[in-house]
């Protein structure tokens, strides 16, 4: 059985690509690309490419993913279900693509190149690159030994911060939470002091600490401890962060500001937008501090979590704090953090795969337009592919579903679609067990990992107002509940 589905990348309205797709493209370029060693200045440089081999690469692009199951009514036969996705550009189109990637520290030059206009120059990997490459790997279960062998590298940091967006425009979220963690995660949990003050391309390639701060002697003309300047600032955002463009690099340090957690050194910056320049330094407040955790004060605040409920209800409970948690762009990002850590962050990139798949059937089924039947066909070649990586037996990221639900999808996934109206069947069809897979693994979160997360002590200081949220969604949600 053979899907296959023509991608354009999604551009939001401030003309750059949706970073899901950008990181899909550019990790399938990579998987594309044979990343051998190149001689540059009388040294091999391994897993390298040409800008001559990206950008032909670029301009016809093709990604199959196959998934071999036995047929659910014939266990000895074997039936392979095969989701080819098909990106092609124009040389031009291509080489300002290529850009992009390098704008947005995905690669970078070993010579020290700013882009992309002479054939053999020779371009990495950023740490931030090998790390996105290994999420997409780990998604759509590829293991080809070449992009293995650059994902076991000792410059994969195998972490980064990943930002939650929203989904319809692909905006960061601003939320004073989601920024307040983003911001522990700039500072670190202790200050990572330096006297350095490095140009290296390779100065952020450890993410598991803050920026490089320089320690001062408060006196009573200062009385600031620790600052760093805008540029190493905006460097360490894009480095460390799964941010795209570097203007959200911008963005998220004017935040920073608003918020009060650092301030300018001179008065005479700007105390609202901040400034990506060596020249323009920062101090970190003492608000700042206390949302860091590096004092006492803050660390403390979180107090115990735990909603006493009546007898019984306890599941019930975490059931809202789980739609909760979903629904909160901070806590998710916490959440997401802990089931990284514990190996089951599957669960919830499902959960939320499903969502948008919803949004984009729902959208099929109701498309009124001459190109509905290619619409339908594109939301089941979707379907296709996100069945392959969490649902088919032997999926990169199995999930844990009841054996007759995954008996079911089977089943169906590898029944041939015929003509438009059994296509259109098939995908209504597929639509109502993804609904079914996924309260399936809302009630394994609530279950299982929600509890562990809202205990861990890592966690559970960050989660201040989690169950005043939960109990009000649960008044919200009840049919007893009072109406005003």
């Amino acid at each position: 059985m053979h899907q296959t589905s023509s991608r354009l990348l999604r551009m939001t309205d401030d003309e750059r690509p949706f970073t899901r797709d950008f990181k899909d493209l550019f990790s399938t370029l990579m998987v594309s690309l044979p990343l051998t060693p190149h001689r540059v200045r009388f040294r091999m440089i391994d897993f390298t490419f040409t800008s001559d081999e990206a950008i032909t690469n670029l301009g016809s692009l093709k990604f199959s993913q196959s998934n071999r199951m036995p047929d659910p009514k014939d266990s000895s036969r074997v039936v392979t279900t095969t989701t080819t996705t098909t990106f092609s550009m124009a040389k031009e189109m291509a080489r300002s693509v290529c850009q992009k990637f390098l704008e947005a520290k995905f690669i970078e030059s070993v010579e020290g190149k700013t882009d992309f206009t002479n054939k053999s120059s020779v371009w990495q990997l950023t740490p931030k690159g090998i790390h996105i490459l290994e999420r997409f790997c780990t998604r759509n279960g590829i293991q080809s030994a070449h992009v293995k062998a650059v994902i076991d590298s000792n410059r994969n940091p195998h972490q980064l911060v990943i930002l939650e967006r929203n989904t319809d425009n692909d905006k960061l979220h601003h939320d004073e939470q989601t920024v307040e963690i983003i911001f522990r995660r700039f500072v670190g949990t202790t200050a990572n002091e330096t006297q350095s003050d490095s140009d290296s391309i390779h100065e952020f390639s450890k993410c598991d600490i803050g920026v490089k701060l320089v320690k001062h002697r408060p006196t009573t003309s200062r009385q600031y401890e620790y600052t760093f300047h805008g540029r190493n600032a905006a460097q360490w955002l894009m480095d460390c962060s799964t941010m795209v463009d570097p203007r959200e690099a911008v963005e998220v340090g004017s935040l920073f500001l608003q918020l009060k957690l650092i301030a300018p050194v001179d008065v005479r910056n700007s105390e609202h937008t901040f400034q990506p320049v060596k020249s323009t330094h920062y101090y970190i407040t003492p608000h700042g501090e206390r949302v860091a955790g590096w004092t006492l004060e803050e660390a403390s605040i979180g107090g115990d979590v735990v909603i006493k409920t009546r007898d019984g209800v306890t599941r019930d409970s975490n059931s809202n704090r789980t739609n909760v948690i979903i629904r909160n762009p901070s806590w998710r990002l916490l959440y997401r953090e802990f089931l990284k850590e514990t190996m089951c962050e599957e669960n919830l990139s499902f959960y939320l795969e499903v969502q948008d798949f919803n949004r984009q059937y729902r959208a099929a089924i109701s498309d009124k337009g001459d190109n509905k039947v290619e619409t339908i066909r594109e939301t089941l070649a979707a379907a296709y592919g996100l069945y392959n990586a969490f649902l088919a037996p032997g999926s990169p990221n199995e999930l844990n579903i009841d054996h007759g639900l995954r008996t079911q999808l089977a089943t169906r996934m590898t029944r041939a679609v015929g003509d438009d109206d059994a296509m259109l069947q098939s995908l209504n069809e597929v639509a109502t067990l993804f609904d079914k897979a996924q309260n399936s693994i809302f009630k394994l979160m609530s279950s299982d990992s929600v509890p562990k997360f809202i205990k861990h002590p890592k966690y559970a200081p960050q989660l201040r107002g989690l169950d005043a949220a939960a109990a009000s969604a649960y008044a919200a949600a009840s049919p007893n509940a009072s109406r005003s």
